[in-house]
């Protein structure tokens, strides 16, 4: 696969620091927060609050409120959601190999915590960043915390 950046590909059925029953979830999160958190759902592009927020601080999951990305690491890719160059620290996501679409794998990107989907990397897209990475995101994966 393409995007390997030195970093593993973790497999799915690990356990989780935070770790609730279908159920459970269903409880904690809203049907639209449960679908693309809890079943690799995503949201419209450019309908989601983050998308074009400039708003300063750290995002983190929604499902478990681990801190994943820094505001200063957003930047806008004008792809429908929010795109951050890279998280917070490595150990805070995981990369799973994603062949759900026909054609090329992408890397679909979780919490470390939960286990709660996030988005997909890509990388070599061309952006002028630190980075040669686009970590896009679903808005309504993330809960900014101001600073």
């Amino acid at each position: 696969m393409g995007f390997n950046g030195g970093m593993a590909m973790t497999p799915s059925d690990r356990e989780y620091s935070v770790s609730m029953t279908p159920e459970q979830w269903h409880e904690r999160l809203s049907p639209q927060e449960f679908a693309v958190l809890r079943e690799a759902g995503t949201e419209r592009p450019f309908t989601g609050e983050y998308t074009d927020s400039k708003s300063v601080g750290v995002y983190a999951c929604r499902a478990c409120g681990a801190e994943l990305f820094r505001s200063q690491n957003k930047f806008d890719s004008h792809c429908g959601w929010p795109s951050f160059y890279s998280p917070l620290a490595e150990d805070r996501v995981e990369y799973i190999e994603d062949r759900s679409l026909p054609g090329r794998p992408r890397v679909e990107v979780r919490c470390a915590s939960c286990g709660s989907h996030l988005g997909h990397v890509f990388e070599g897209e061309g952006y002028d960043t630190p980075t040669d990475l686009r970590y896009c995101i679903n808005s309504i994966s993330l809960t900014l915390r101001p600073e």
